[in-house]
């Protein structure tokens, strides 16, 4: 084989290949095209969205407010002769409102932190 035949071969391979990318680049772009009108009409079948006269509103109250309370930890129950507790013998929530409920305050000398520079507890 000559020069020119590679010459020719080697140019018909690059037209190989730009026709190559233009067809995948046209194949990517239909599956886009689609992906955009099967969105759409997905979309259609939805609900609609709350119009304003739909949308929540406070009570006649007004907002609620937000309560504070002081929790301690509510005990597991201890079991009965060996037995094993059942789901429905624990309690609702980990928590419940503890006896004393005044605010715990900071005591000067009772505390600090590390590198607080206080001297810790006492």
């Amino acid at each position: 084989m000559s020069t020119a035949t590679y010459e020719v071969l080697a140019a018909g391979q690059d037209v190989l290949n730009v026709v190559a990318a233009f067809i995948g680049g046209l194949v990517v772009a239909g599956a886009l095209i689609w992906a955009v009108r099967v969105g759409m009409r997905v979309m259609d079948t939805e609900e609609h969205r709350p119009r304003p006269e739909e949308q929540p509103r406070l009570p006649d109250g007004g907002a609620v407010h937000e309560m504070r309370e002081m929790r301690e930890p509510n005990e597991v129950p201890r079991s009965q002769g060996g037995e094993r507790i059942m789901p429905h013998e624990f309690h609702r929530a980990a928590t419940r409102t503890g006896k004393d409920q005044s605010p715990r305050r900071w005591s000067p000398g009772s505390s600090g932190g590390f590198g607080s520079g206080g001297p810790g507890h006492v």
